[in-house]
């Protein structure tokens, strides 16, 4: 079953359940799906199905978003809409992929420095091309950058 199945299983699931916290972030996901659906259509209004990738790097996004407005939210003492938008982030979660370990990224930083032969800091950009691809909502690319960098220096 694809993502973008799963979580319209999940909305209907939610409305069966009349659990409207839920459903709301389900319709969330839905509408940015959409959103990404439509900036994704060619001139001749033909859909260019988006990727299990392309959906992951969308909730990656949503739950970052929200991280910081949770964050603003506890600095503004407003904590009953930091809880709403970590109750947010718990559902956006369920759709991703487990985050990888420390010492898994490590591995993966290597393993893909290894197969394209990356020598120089140059480089850097195919490889944390080719991480991206590979681990869409897994890593946390802004750390992951830095040990790239050392790794090629």
């Amino acid at each position: 079953m694809d993502l973008k199945t799963k979580i319209q299983t999940a909305t209907k699931d939610a409305m069966r359940a009349r659990d409207a916290a839920r459903l709301s972030t389900l319709r969330l996901i839905s509408a940015a799906i959409k959103d990404r659906e439509i900036a994704a259509r060619s001139g001749e209004g033909e859909v260019a199905g988006l990727s299990d990738a392309d959906l992951l790097a969308i909730l990656a996004r949503m739950v970052k978003q929200r991280q910081e407005s949770a964050k603003a939210y506890e600095e503004g003492g407003r904590l009953e809409l930091a809880e709403k938008e970590l109750a947010e982030i718990e559902v956006l979660g369920e759709f991703l992929p487990r985050p990888m370990t420390p010492e898994e990224s490590e591995a993966a930083i290597d393993t893909v420095i290894a197969e394209l032969g990356a020598s120089s800091v140059r480089d850097m950009g195919r490889v944390m091309a080719e991480l991206k691809a590979r681990y869409s909502g897994q890593m946390d690319f802004g750390a992951v950058g830095q040990s790239v960098k050392q790794r090629l220096l």
